[in-house]
């Protein structure tokens, strides 16, 4: 009997050990502050993981680059010292330039023809080869708004932006895009921009409407340019080391949770950003509305530099025209 009921110990801590080694707590690091719409999202993900898991799952997010730029954060997933994260595709076509497609200079008509280009089949094709490229698993696409420009000047023409230093998102795309526009792209990190605008650090930065209005990046604007050039997807991934350890059963339910919450976040850019450019419009500051002839030659010169670099670019474009 006594060695009946040592067995039954030893089976009830195996049990739950085994129990205790499958429930963890995932790390989620963003580089967008605590009210942004992101950040949101992946406290919803964190949420709805925890519930449905019974608890078994947890996520604590880190906003706001606790956890090191993207850079720094991209390495981590790499690595596996960081589980997951909701990022630019700026930050991952650095390593995996198919994806500067996305950014095309008006690819999408609008915000929510931008949403319809990340929805579609060839647009999430695209993340099938980041477990071997980056290390990285994406599991689906969310956005920010288009990109508009703010000016300490006054801007009536691309030509007024001409040897400007102006805020950029560091990579490769945006760059290539204000090269050409003869301007001088300058890579700052967020947290940075307010004060750099603010003291003459930089002249312009290219931003969304929500960051411009939300950051009050306006405050020291003589100009506001509603270009809707490009637009500025996000990828919810998981780093490959990490979900190589999970079961398929906790696999099919981060995949979908994941895709759900990041894929919400178009849905409410396509209900907000016509307010927040109404918001920046009512500030009293000049404003503007332009289209692609606004920059010229600069969209051609872009087209031609990236119809080489990414293969993707036709495919896309196609998707487009298909969605309009």
């Amino acid at each position: 009997m006594k060695r009946t009921s040592g067995v039954l110990a030893v089976v009830v801590t195996f049990a739950a050990t085994a129990i205790a080694a499958q429930a963890e707590e995932f790390r989620l690091g963003l580089l967008t502050p605590p009210p942004h719409i992101w950040t949101k999202a992946a406290e919803a993900f964190g949420a709805e993981l925890a519930e449905k898991s019974g608890d078994a799952h947890s996520v604590a997010v880190f906003p706001a680059r606790q956890l090191g730029n993207e850079a720094e954060m991209l390495q981590q997933l790499q690595t596996g010292a960081l589980d997951m994260a909701f990022m630019t595709v700026a930050e991952v076509s650095n390593r995996a330039t198919d994806l500067g497609a996305f950014y095309a200079p008006y690819l999408a008509n609008d915000i929510a023809h931008a949403g319809r280009i990340l929805r579609s089949d060839t647009a999430k094709a695209l993340l099938e080869p980041l477990p071997g490229q980056v290390g990285v698993v994406g599991l689906g696409y969310g956005m920010a708004g288009l990109r508009q420009i703010v000016s300490r000047g006054e801007v009536e023409s691309a030509a007024d932006l001409t040897g400007l230093k102006l805020r950029i998102t560091p990579f490769t795309p945006i760059l290539d895009f204000y090269n050409a526009l003869g301007a001088a792209p300058t890579p700052m990190p967020l947290p940075a921009v307010y004060d750099a605008l603010a003291n003459g650090q930089v002249d312009a930065i290219d931003m969304d409407a929500e960051l411009i209005w939300v950051l009050k990046y306006y405050e020291h604007a003589d100009t506001v340019i509603q270009s809707d050039h490009m637009m500025f997807p996000m990828v919810g991934l998981v780093s490959a080391r990490v979900w190589a350890d999970l079961s398929e059963e906790d696999r099919a339910m981060i995949g979908e949770l994941m895709a759900k919450h990041v894929d919400g976040t178009i849905d409410s850019y396509v209900a907000k950003e016509a307010g927040w450019l109404e918001q920046i419009k009512d500030t009293g500051k000049a404003f503007r509305k332009v289209d692609a002839s606004f920059f010229g030659g600069a969209v051609d010169d872009w087209n031609a530099i990236w119809s080489e670099k990414a293969p993707s670019l036709d495919a896309l474009r196609t998707v487009a025209a298909e969605t309009k």
